[in-house]
């Protein structure tokens, strides 16, 4: 539901007790932002009212009841919920997830129904969230239980990109979990995303290990030999450009990351951690794989800064414009295929 050239971006608020909204009202304090898209934010104008009085931030904000109400050049936020909400800075509450959780329904709501064009999620704190609605680990498992497709955590930056062959599970739920059927998944998805969404023809791919040092011919556990080795050979027959498994204590620190398009991590830290350490702050989440599009900061609630007015809107502004860039990219190849059939 693009308006004219501007695309329509949906925001969720995120847990209203963190610094979801304070990055969203600083973000567009730079009204240049409205040259890009049109934001609208599931949530309530009171609630960014609360926000905007404790931060000092004069921002302002447009309280519209509709979708098809949407005034360009201003921060929609379209009311949710009309009654006053407590906001308690700082801390988790049950409060504060059950309205994170209101305007994330809502918000994929109109996702699916093509009202918006992008999803980018504010953060939510994974406990507070919990109900008989959201029963997951998390916002990526949650879309992929109300959005088509299959989900594919990605972490990226600009000259880094890290998907996960497992989530959020317990690491001695891992290598159960990944399955020749699992790394053949993944590994699918990911080309197909790095070809759809980020215009690379022929990615080239590199595994990381399950076990340390690749489980030293099975000095170190047996699991890369039998189950990882043969799956990625089994794939690159097929003619994709899959590489390992690589011990991952030495390959982000040797800079050998660079020499591919995305890596696939056998669980979630593995990946995570490096990434973090090399791009905090600049990084974006993407969930892949999906029909619609989300992605989000590459930081959490922030309980400590929240009310405080010094969060950093790095992270969730390389969000936005990802969200953006991504969207293009996939419509133009997915207009090109069309055309070319």
């Amino acid at each position: 539901m693009s308006n004219d050239t501007k695309m329509i971006v949906g925001i969720s608020s995120g847990d209203i007790n963190g610094i979801g909204i304070e990055i969203i009202l600083k973000t567009f304090e730079d009204k240049r932002m409205f040259e890009f898209c049109i934001p609208v934010i599931y949530a309530s104008n009171k609630t960014f009212s609360k926000h905007k009085k404790q931060l000092k931030i004069n921002t302002p904000i447009q309280s519209i009841n509709s979708i098809h109400n949407l005034i360009p050049n201003k921060i929609n936020v379209i009311s949710v919920w009309k009654e006053d909400v407590p906001i308690a800075f700082g801390e988790a509450t049950k409060t504060g997830g059950k309205y994170a959780l209101l305007s994330l329904e809502e918000a994929v709501k109109d996702l699916n129904d093509e009202k918006i064009d992008v999803l980018v999620t504010a953060p939510i704190n994974k406990e507070t969230i919990q109900s008989d609605s959201f029963n997951f680990p998390g916002h990526t498992e949650f879309l992929e239980s109300k959005i088509k497709g299959e989900a594919l955590m990605i972490l990226m930056s600009d000259d880094l990109k890290v998907a996960l062959m497992t989530g959020h599970i317990p690491i001695n739920k891992v290598t159960e979990a990944i399955t020749p059927e699992l790394i053949y998944k993944k590994v699918i998805l990911l080309i197909k995303t790095l070809q759809q969404d980020f215009s690379i023809s022929k990615p080239k791919i590199a595994v990381l290990s399950i076990n340390p040092h690749a489980g030293d011919n099975g000095v170190i556990g047996e699991d890369d030999q039998k189950i990882l080795i043969p799956t990625i050979e089994a794939i690159r027959k097929e003619g994709a450009l899959v590489y390992g498994p690589y011990p991952s204590d030495s390959f982000f620190g040797s800079g050998n990351y660079k020499k591919f398009d995305a890596i696939l991590a056998s669980y979630h830290d593995q990946g995570l951690t490096p990434f973090k350490t090399l791009s905090f702050g600049n990084g974006v989440n993407f969930t892949a794989g999906l029909e619609r599009i989300r992605t989000s900061p590459d930081h959490g609630t922030a309980f400590d800064m929240a009310g405080k007015g010094i969060a950093d809107i790095s992270s969730f502004k390389e969000a936005l414009f990802t969200a953006i860039e991504i969207y293009k990219t996939r419509k133009e190849n997915l207009e090109l295929n069309e055309n070319s059939i």
